[in-house]
């Protein structure tokens, strides 16, 4: 397996946004082993921290941007696209506005200044996604094909025609990534627009300060007032788009990838069916392991007992941070007698216990927290997605949040396969046992 890595030091570039037009700085930092690319808005009264995960996913035509509540990071798929393939699998990208700076439309910018930072490596397995199965997404004529790859390839045939009136042409390219090949083929290819879709963006605002030295501008006999680098680099930009977008997924993303007409809309479909996929296959992996702590061990820890006991195993403790629990869901339960009888339903407020007693034991294994018992004190951003019946198993996850040495606040979710059923942050007060 290859090892994670991230900068060597922090390096710095400024620019323009390229649909807003503001003025930003950015500055590149190395991140700690797992902890993935992280943007974050240090212009904020507190510094915003936004993963580059799909879920956090802000919805913009032609560009993708990523959100955590009302603060925003714009147009990121150049800058992910670039550290994917410089083989980058940690990093903080700290910036003063909303926008990343679009230097000339490609990754160039951002290759070059993570390239001068120097690429280390660090103490810890790189994750990848393979793609298992062959998966399809298509709106009308336009379509992402994902099927299985070899070992820790990322393969991608690119088909681009808008048809014959369209002055880009049809345009094909075939790139299995690597660094060197991303370098030279791919990194220079540049956003390319219509002449009449930039009227339409300026006049709605957009782009209104960049000019067609800028950005590609396409007109009927081609670029205005610029020249292509590569007799086909309409069609390079869309990989490099591609690329950036399925950094999202939170891995490296291995396989073979076919790809007609596609856009960032498709792009962000594609990298949801592999989340959902991925995460399936991590919790299958987790439910044939071996508990960490089986049902006696897990009776020593809670003061819980029938029938109020909602954890069956703990099959992962990754030490003080995160825990992975089982509740099998029977017929048998007391609680299906009177929810519903003629629709057996698992009461909420279980599932919410249940994962409260899954974050008891999480906080059980820090060493000044032995002998006590976490008794639940609030709980926020509760939310239910699905119901839970019987013959369904819930998968519960608790993650620390912030832990002291009298309270703990755990961030839970439980889940049915790939199904969030419910999540909730719950805060705890560690109180001492009765000795009895």
């Amino acid at each position: 397996m290859s090892q994670q890595q991230t900068i060597e030091r922090e390096v710095q570039l400024a620019g323009r946004g390229l649909f807003t037009g503001f003025e930003v700085n950015v500055r590149f930092k190395p991140a700690a082993p797992g902890s993935g690319i992280t943007f974050i808005r240090a212009d904020q009264p507190q510094p915003i921290r936004v993963a580059a995960r799909i879920e956090n996913l802000s919805r913009r035509a032609r560009r993708t941007s990523l959100k955590n509540g009302t603060v925003t990071i714009e147009t990121v798929e150049h800058c992910l696209a670039a550290i994917r393939a410089l083989s980058i699998d940690n990093l903080d990208v700290e910036l003063d506005n909303a926008e990343l700076p679009a230097g000339d439309g490609s990754s160039l910018l951002f290759t070059d200044a993570l390239t001068s930072a120097g690429i280390i490596q660090q103490d810890a397995e790189r994750r990848y996604l393979h793609i298992p199965d062959a998966i399809r997404v298509a709106d009308s004529d336009a379509e992402l094909v994902a099927w299985p790859g070899s070992d820790q390839r990322l393969d991608i045939y690119y088909e681009l025609d808008y048809g014959p009136d369209n002055p880009i042409g049809r345009q094909t390219h075939h790139f299995i990534l690597d660094r060197d090949g991303y370098m030279q083929h791919i990194a220079p290819a540049r956003t390319f627009v219509l002449e009449a879709e930039a009227r339409q963006m300026q006049a709605a605002g957009l782009g209104t300060h960049v000019t067609y030295e800028d950005v590609l501008v396409i007109g009927r006999e081609g670029p205005i007032d610029n020249s292509y680098r590569f007799p086909d680099e309409c069609v390079r930009h869309k990989i490099q788009d591609l690329i950036g977008d399925l950094m999202l997924s939170g891995m490296f993303v291995c396989g073979r990838i076919f790809a007609r007409r596609s856009g960032h809309r498709l792009n962000h479909e594609l990298v949801r069916r592999l989340h959902d996929l991925a995460i399936s296959q991590q919790r299958t992996g987790e439910l044939a392991r071996q508990p960490r702590l089986d049902i006696y061990a897990v009776q020593r820890t809670l003061p819980h007992r029938y029938p109020m006991l909602l954890v069956d195993r703990v099959v992962e403790m990754d030490g003080e941070r995160r825990a992975v629990g089982i509740k099998n869901v029977t017929i048998n339960e007391p609680f299906f007698q009177g929810h519903y009888p003629r629709q057996p339903i698992m009461p909420g407020v279980l599932i919410i216990e249940a994962m409260a007693q899954l974050g008891g034991l999480l906080l059980s294994q820090k060493l000044e927290h032995k002998g006590k018992v976490a008794v639940l004190l609030s709980l926020d951003k509760v939310k239910f997605r699905r119901p839970v019946v019987p013959g369904d198993q819930l998968i519960l996850e608790a993650q620390a949040v912030r832990v002291k040495s009298r309270t703990g606040e755990v961030f839970c979710q439980a889940h049915v396969s790939s199904d969030l059923a419910a999540e909730a942050n719950i805060r705890f007060m560690l109180v001492d046992a009765d000795p009895s």
